[in-house]
């Protein structure tokens, strides 16, 4: 997944979609899943956000909230 992060994101950037990932440190202190994945505009009628332990987990639980609001992300 970690392979395709920059395609997806470009891809998003050419849909109309402000789409960005980041590691939290404060998060990796608390323990807590420390990647965000954050993403709206363009065809998206609400923002949308995914999380996890690792930036592949974070980015295969945004694809899934993605295809479940409509945007067919062709990776």
């Amino acid at each position: 997944m970690e392979e395709v992060t920059l395609l997806i994101l470009e891809w998003l950037g050419e849909q109309g979609v402000n789409a960005m990932i980041r590691v939290d440190a404060e998060r990796v202190r608390d323990g807590r899943p420390p990647w965000t994945f954050a993403a709206s505009g363009g065809p998206l009628s609400d923002g949308l956000r995914a999380d996890g332990s690792s930036a592949g987990e974070c980015m295969a639980r945004a694809l899934v909230r993605l295809r479940e609001a409509g945007v067919a992300v062709p990776f």
